[in-house]
């Protein structure tokens, strides 16, 4: 199995792509934020559920290769659920593929398949085309489901893994 850095949050360079989407797009009052960390991006605020909102994300522009069957996330957090999110169009009317998982505060990396995302649009389920690795432009890690309050995650890399040589 061959594995490529896509995104390495320790480099401070990386962070020049990030950027932070949260609920206020729809009216919502949460507030998130990222920084620099040598061990990792951080990615803190608060969700707040007041004005129909409740969720926070950071996303970054990705180029994944068409070998790639899995991608690996490195990330830690304050055990609360998030998702890592993929958008495969630009356009604010495409939907979001979203795949949970739980944080722990130690790292761990997540391994994802194209089967774990399910499609949604402002947090509907939709049906949309099976997801393609390489047709993706765009990676992010959501926090939602009613989690109102304050929290912490630290990503460190996201990594394509392929079956057979690219």
């Amino acid at each position: 199995m061959a594995h490529a850095q896509l995104l390495d949050f320790t480099n401070p360079i990386t962070a020049n792509g990030l950027r932070v989407v949260n609920d206020n797009v729809m009216g919502g009052v949460s507030k998130s934020r990222f920084s620099f960390d040598p061990e990792g991006i951080i990615f803190e605020g608060e969700v707040s559920l007041e004005n129909g909102g409740g969720f926070a994300s950071v996303r970054s522009p990705i180029l994944i290769p068409e070998c790639t069957s899995a991608l690996n996330i490195t990330i830690r957090g304050d055990e609360k659920q998030v998702k890592l999110v993929l958008r495969t169009d630009n356009s604010s009317r495409s939907p979001l593929y979203q795949a949970d998982f739980n944080t722990t505060r130690e790292w761990k990396t997540h391994r994802f398949v194209p089967t774990d995302f399910k499609a949604s649009f402002r947090g509907r389920a939709v049906n949309a085309p099976e997801l393609v690795f390489s047709s993706v432009l765009e990676i992010g890690v959501l926090i939602a489901n009613q989690q109102a309050g304050i929290f912490r995650l630290q990503l460190k890399n996201i990594q394509s893994i392929s079956d057979k040589p690219c």
